[in-house]
C-alpha cells in the first residue's frame, strides 16, 4: 500500500497520519482540561464538535519531523521548538484573521504578548510541549500505533477522515462569510449526518 512506502523522519505516511490524528485528540484534551479549569466550568476548546484539534496534531507531527534531530540537545530542542511554534502559532493566528476575523485566543492579559495573539508565558510552555513530544510522547504515540492492527488502524483513519471533513467543513462554512442558502444546505447535511 503507497501509505508504507513514503517516509519522514523514519516514519512511514500511515504512522504520520495516525500520529497526527492522535495528537489532535490529545491537544483537544489537554486544552479543555486547562480551560475547563480557568474558566470553572467544562469548556470544549475545539474548533469542531468531535474531540479534534487539528492544529495540535500538525504542530506534533510537523514539529517532530522538523525537531527530532534535536531530540539529544535538550537545550537547543528547547528554544528551536519554543520560537518554531510561536511563530506557527501567530501565522495561525495571522489566517484566522484573514478568514474569520478574528483569533480564538486572547492573550492581551498576559505579560510580554504581542496583539493578544503570542506571549512569553505561551512561547515558554511551547519549548516544554516541544521537549516532552520529541523524547518522550512521540515514541509512546508510535508504540500505540504500531499496537493496533494495520487494517483497523487504516479503517479507523478513512472513517475519522470523512467524519472530520463534514465536522470541519461544517464549521468552517458557519464561520466564514458565505450566502445564506449555501449556509443553509450545509447546515442541513450535517445536521442530518452527524446530529440525528
Amino acid at each position: 500500500m503507497w501509505l508504507n512506502r513514503y517516509y519522514f523522519a523514519g516514519y512511514d505516511l500511515y504512522h504520520l497520519i495516525a500520529c497526527f490524528f492522535l495528537f489532535s485528540i490529545i491537544g483537544w484534551v489537554v486544552e479543555s482540561i486547562y480551560m475547563s479549569f480557568c474558566n470553572k466550568k467544562l469548556t470544549n476548546r475545539g474548533f469542531m464538535t468531535g474531540p479534534f484539534c487539528p492544529i495540535y496534531g500538525v504542530g506534533a507531527t510537523l514539529g517532530y519531523i522538523i525537531l527530532h534531530p534535536l531530540a539529544k540537545h535538550v537545550v537547543a530542542l528547547y528554544i528551536v521548538g519554543a520560537l518554531l511554534a510561536t511563530i506557527f502559532e501567530f501565522l495561525v493566528a495571522r489566517l484566522m484573521l484573514k478568514l474569520f476575523g478574528e483569533v480564538w485566543w486572547d492573550y492581551n492579559e498576559k505579560f510580554c504578548n504581542y496583539k493578544g495573539i503570542v506571549c512569553l508565558e505561551s512561547t515558554l510552555a511551547w519549548g516544554l510541549y516541544a521537549v516532552i513530544i520529541i523524547t518522550f510522547l512521540f515514541d509512546k504515540v508510535m508504540s500505540f500505533v504500531d499496537w493496533w492492527p494495520f487494517e483497523w488502524g487504516i479503517k479507523t483513519i478513512v472513517l475519522i477522515c470523512v467524519m472530520g471533513v463534514f465536522d470541519f467543513g461544517y464549521h468552517f462554512a458557519m464561520s466564514v462569510k458565505m450566502n445564506g442558502e449555501m449556509r443553509e444546505e450545509i447546515s442541513e447535511l450535517y445536521h442530518k449526518f452527524f446530529l440525528k
